[in-house]
């Protein structure tokens, strides 16, 4: 499983942050500082968590190559 991020659509809120400090990183100005990143096994409920949090949807978990990612589906 991995988080993809659109670092243009974060706003700073750190709910992701607040949610799961260890998997979700913030830059000097509280924006998530990466693109993307590999969820460890064991901390994938966490990250589904951690990507629910955002408001603005800028963190999207992708559980296979090619899958659509299920949090954004509406």
């Amino acid at each position: 499983m991995k988080i993809a991020v659109n670092r243009n659509l974060c706003c700073g809120h750190a709910r992701c942050y607040a949610t799961a400090p260890t998997l979700f990183h913030l830059d000097d100005d509280g924006y998530i500082d990466t693109a993307g990143f590999d969820v460890q096994l064991g901390d994938e409920a966490l990250a589904r968590k951690g990507a629910r949090a955002c408001p603005e949807r800028a963190i999207r978990v992708v559980d296979e190559p090619g899958d659509p990612p299920k949090e954004n589906l509406r």
